[in-house]
């Protein structure tokens, strides 16, 4: 009996740590864990922040247990990246940023939102100074607030600010990495490990799974939809202007055209677009298309009930839903003085060459004249009666007749009263009427 207690306890010793070996093993491997691989790339903008929110959430749905961020992107819209940061700071599940090309700019501050940073060995990340849309410096007071971002982004993973500030903030010196006074600073991926801005640096995604102990954990795969690319499109600063410049020249050509044909399609399609593609990023809700809708109906009917107040209102409301949808107030209103524009110089061409008897506007237009051909006979003038000598026949109050040679003829006075038989002289002829004054009697 003793003898079968000390082969158990041998055995016992032999295997218990070949069993914990194992559950270990099965730890660092990520044996039937999730993965889940997210890209960020291209543009930031409020479409790309529209896709990581579903993504996200499709990731924390299916229990994932790691979520890689896959960035490739030059920077983009300061507040579509504060949306994403905001997500990231939100986010239980723990979350790398793979660096596998650029991470410039706003994606520089959407890495350092990550609780892990790992670089390909050609990657970058930094230069993150703030311009505007126009290509200029943003306000000082733009940038201060960015900086502020920079700085606690490092700072919430645990990650030395000074370098965060100086990738937006040309006045941090720090020539030993090629950012001395004016130049902002960018890092390469050993200079991004020595300053504990990266924890490693990888070949691919398998060398970066292997490095989070993931290397058998199932990996899936997320992409943006057909909806979402167009949205991105859509929503892309350089492209609204655009959409919004088609809309105006296919309406005013539309004008010109008999019926509703391709102009107007070209017109209306660019608004459908706009707001289609602004409704998926989630920044047009409902409350925007009813709005649009409205000011179009009134529009429309401003064309057959007078009085203007309908297509101003109606003006109002479309101007409205664009405002309403945009996330820069700035360049919406930068974007529609363009479509403005281009309206005005389109209609100034148009009317030189068409005039303003052609399509729709031929409806709205009176084009009937009193002319010869169709029938209408001016009246005669009586020029000819200037300085006639006359009597009154009636009294003149101011308006009666009078006598010119026989002749019976209708007058008016300046203004005095004359009786009747009394002697008067033409003074003025406009036309028909013909004015009198009183002869005085020496």
């Amino acid at each position: 009996m003793r003898r079968k207690w000390l082969m158990a306890w041998v055995i016992s010793l032999v295997l218990i740590p070949l069993l914990g070996y194992s559950v270990t093993a099965d730890e660092q491997d990520g044996k039937g864990q999730l993965v889940y691989i997210v890209p960020i790339e291209k543009e930031v903008e409020k479409g790309l922040a529209a896709f990581l929110k579903r993504s996200v959430y499709e990731a924390e749905e299916a229990g994932a247990d790691h979520i890689v961020f896959e960035i490739d992107t030059p920077g983009g819209a300061v507040d579509a990246a504060g949306d994403i940061a905001s997500l990231f700071q939100d986010i239980e599940i723990p979350t790398s940023a793979f660096v596998i090309n650029k991470a410039l700019s706003a994606g520089s501050y959407i890495a350092l939102n990550a609780d892990e940073i790992y670089m390909k060995p050609i990657a970058t990340m930094g230069a993150a100074g703030v311009i505007t849309s126009d290509g200029n410096a943003a306000s000082q007071k733009a940038q201060s607030a960015w900086i502020s971002s920079m700085r606690s982004a490092a700072e919430s993973n645990d990650r030395d600010p000074l370098y965060a500030e100086a990738m937006a903030n040309k006045e941090i010196d720090l020539p030993e990495y090629r950012a001395g006074k004016g130049e902002f600073l960018t890092l390469d991926p050993n200079e991004a490990v020595e300053v504990g801005y990266a924890e490693g640096i990888v070949e691919d995604r398998v060398e970066l799974l292997s490095e989070l102990g993931l290397s058998k954990a199932t990996v899936t795969e997320t992409s943006p939809t057909f909806a979402e690319n167009l949205a991105r499109f859509i929503t892309n600063p350089v492209v609204v202007p655009i959409l919004l410049s088609v809309a105006s020249l296919g309406f005013i050509v539309e004008l010109y055209s008999p019926g509703f044909g391709i102009p107007g399609i070209m017109g209306l399609s660019s608004l459908v677009l706009f707001f289609y593609g602004h409704t998926v990023a989630g920044l047009a809700g409902y409350e925007t298309i009813i709005l649009f809708v409205v000011g179009l109906i009134l529009i429309v009917l401003e064309f057959f009930v007078p009085g203007g107040i309908l297509g101003v209102i109606g003006v109002g409301s479309v101007v409205g839903a664009l405002f309403l949808s945009s996330a820069d107030i700035g360049h919406m209103a930068l974007s529609l003085a363009i479509a403005l524009m281009v309206a005005i110089i389109a209609s100034v061409i148009l009317f030189k060459t068409m005039g303003l008897e052609k399509g729709f506007l031929r409806n709205i237009i009176l084009n009937d004249s009193t002319s010869k051909e169709k029938g209408y006979v001016p009246a005669v003038s009586r020029e000819e009666l200037m300085g006639a000598k006359g009597v009154s026949l009636t009294p003149l109050r101011p308006s009666g007749t009078g006598d010119f040679d026989g002749e019976r003829i209708d007058v008016v006075t300046e203004g005095s009263f004359i009786p009747n038989n009394s002697p008067i002289e033409v003074v003025k002829v406009e036309g028909t009427r013909v004015v009198v004054r009183q002869i005085k009697q020496p």
